[in-house]
C-alpha cells in the first residue's frame, strides 16, 4: 500500500479532531474546497476490519469503534434507560412519516400524546422539530436527527425496515401488526427526507 496523499491524510486529521460527525460539504469547505470524496471512500476502505472504522450515517461522516470491539470500552455497565411504549411508538411514527406533527402523530396512534413522550425522545437526540406546517394553526411538525442514525446504525430512513421485516423478526404482535398496517397506510410522504 502506498503512503496516503496529502489530501486524505487532512481528512483524516480533520475528522478526527472534529466534535461532531461531519458532512463531506463541511469537511470540503474547512480544506479549502477540496473535492473530499475519493478520500473518504479510500479512508473508508482503509480502516475497515481495524478497531476503528470511518462510516457514514445521516450523510455524516465520523470516526466508531468496531461494533464487535465496543464491550471492551466500557469501564462501567451502562444505565440503560428503556423508553416506554409510547415514546417507542412515537419514535417508529417519526421516523416512518416525518416530517409529522403532533395531531398525526395521535391520529396514527389513536391517543393523546403527552408533551413528555416527544421531549423524552428530543433530549435523547433522536427527534428535533423541524419547522412549522403551513396550514392553519402552523403546528409544529418532528423528524428524525443524524443521531437516530447513528444509534441505529442506519445510513438513511431508506434503511428502516419495512413491515414484513418486521413481522419476521417477531416484533409485531397480532394488535402491532395490525396498527402497522393502518399507520403504513396513513400515508409515506415523508419518505422524500433523510432527516
Amino acid at each position: 500500500m502506498s503512503a496516503p496523499d496529502d489530501l486524505v491524510r487532512a481528512v483524516e486529521a480533520t475528522l478526527f479532531a472534529a466534535e461532531e460527525p461531519m458532512t463531506a460539504e463541511a469537511i470540503s469547505a474547512h480544506l479549502g474546497g477540496a473535492d473530499v470524496r475519493a478520500a473518504l471512500a479510500e479512508l473508508a476502505a482503509h480502516y475497515e476490519g481495524r478497531g476503528v472504522q470511518l462510516v457514514e450515517r445521516g450523510k455524516r461522516w465520523h470516526f466508531q469503534t468496531a461494533p464487535d470491539l465496543a464491550h471492551l470500552l466500557r469501564r462501567e455497565r451502562e444505565d440503560v434507560r428503556r423508553l416506554s411504549r409510547a415514546a417507542t411508538e412515537v419514535l417508529a411514527i417519526v421516523a416512518y412519516h416525518e416530517p409529522v406533527s403532533r395531531a398525526e402523530i395521535e391520529a396514527i396512534r389513536g391517543v393523546q400524546t403527552a408533551k413528555g413522550t416527544l421531549d423524552v425522545l428530543m433530549e435523547a437526540g433522536w427527534v428535533r422539530t423541524a419547522g412549522r406546517r403551513e396550514v392553519p394553526g402552523r403546528p409544529v411538525i418532528y423528524a428524525t436527527t443524524p443521531a437516530f442514525l447513528a444509534h441505529f446504525g442506519l445510513e438513511s430512513r431508506k434503511d428502516l425496515p419495512g413491515i414484513d421485516e418486521l413481522r419476521a423478526a417477531g416484533l409485531l404482535e397480532p394488535v402491532d401488526d395490525a396498527m402497522v398496517e393502518l399507520a403504513l397506510a396513513g400515508g409515506d410522504e415523508g419518505d422524500e427526507s433523510d432527516g
